[in-house]
């Protein structure tokens, strides 16, 4: 049974600042609690699950089974599903291993359900490394978490000063304004920052006076705009097609 103050622990990582103090944060669902295990095993503080969960999975460490009103007391869900992981940060960085030469930049990308979509499609087109502003959303919010759907543990995320960061990398800028070059107009191959600025202010004056490519996706409609996760997804599309 769980105890009052371990309820109240979890349940504070349901906010920021809690999770900035701990260092901890929540992992829920069967498949993301599933990839996790397998991913980021080292992670894992303590896995709460459900008898269902932890017989069909067979866990047999750093587990407690609870009832499903024990669950529904500790989740963001709002219908719980079988497990919760109470998980540890890893470092935010970029895997110096890997050929670095396409990167994702995000300027005060606000939404978590955006950033999650975002880190989920740089893991479709096999985008290694995401850069965010520091005012970017926290991408261990519960609800980017989810939004990923596991793709939070195979893409390597990190908080940075963009000016500076974009500064120090000797490779193409482009940024993604209402008033660039079609991107069906020129083939481009994946090498460089692909910038996506905020989804109500776009681009940051000082981001934009580093960009050497504007591109834009062309309107033949009469939306005023397009939501940023979705842009982006078309964007990596033309990158990556060729």
């Amino acid at each position: 049974m769980l105890s009052k103050n371990r309820i109240k622990l979890i349940k504070s990582l349901h906010f920021k600042k809690f999770r900035d103090e701990s260092n901890l944060f929540l992992v829920e669902g069967e498949k993301m609690s599933l990839e996790l295990i397998r991913l980021k095993p080292e992670c894992i503080e303590q896995i709460y699950g459900t008898n269902e969960f932890i017989e069909e999975n067979k866990i047999i460490e750093k587990f407690e089974k609870i009832t499903e009103k024990e669950l529904s007391q500790i989740s963001t869900l709002k219908t719980p599903n079988k497990v919760l992981i109470v998980c540890k940060k890893w470092d935010l960085k970029e895997n110096i291993n890997s050929r670095n030469e396409f990167y994702l930049a995000l300027d005060e990308i606000q939404d978590p359900g955006n950033l999650g979509t975002i880190i989920r499609l740089a893991d479709w087109f096999g985008v290694k490394n995401i850069v965010c502003s520091k005012n970017t959303a926290d991408c261990f919010n519960p609800k980017v978490v989810q939004a990923t759907m596991g793709s939070i543990f195979r893409i390597n995320l990190m908080y940075q000063d963009l000016s500076k960061f974009i500064e120090s990398k000797n490779l193409p800028v482009y940024g993604a304004f209402l008033d660039g070059e079609s991107i069906y107009q020129k083939a481009r191959a994946p090498k460089g920052i692909l910038i996506l600025g905020n989804e109500g202010n776009g681009i940051s004056k000082e981001i934009e006076n580093l960009v050497s490519d504007k591109i834009t996706i062309p309107k033949f409609g009469e939306a005023e705009s397009l939501n940023v996760s979705v842009a982006t997804g078309i964007l990596l599309s033309e990158f990556f097609r060729n």
